[in-house]
């Protein structure tokens, strides 16, 4: 586990901390990563924009499983503001128990191209 911003003691703004994740990532130094702002969004935005991430703001467990199972999702953003320590609990759980299904892979290979077209544009 690495951490980052304010709980590792570094004065970062949220698209920092969402950058430094998404980096850690896709370069292979963590396998997924998660992250936690106010709302979820901004972070899931902003790790979205480094390629080869795909992040998804989850609000439950089914969602997350989803996002892993259907999406290969390798970031997860949670809200702080809606999300409870039990919730959370089980959403993490959902995550890390929840292999992607290779029957998805053209779907995300779709995703990946479009990635790919818009890429430095």
């Amino acid at each position: 586990m690495e951490l980052f911003g304010p709980l590792a003691g570094e004065p970062l703004s949220w698209p920092e901390v969402a950058l430094g994740v998404a980096e850690s990532v896709v370069s292979g130094k963590v396998q997924e990563g998660v992250l936690f702002c106010w709302t979820g969004t901004g972070v899931c935005i902003a790790a979205n924009k480094v390629p080869g991430i795909r992040a998804a703001l989850c609000v439950d467990a089914e969602t997350a499983r989803g996002a892993r199972k259907w999406d290969h999702a390798n970031l997860l953003a949670l809200s702080l503001r809606l999300t409870s320590q039990a919730v959370a609990k089980e959403i993490l759980d959902a995550w890390f128990s929840t292999p992607f299904s290779e029957e998805e892979g053209q779907t995300v290979a779709r995703v990946t191209a479009i990635e790919r077209k818009y890429k430095g544009g």
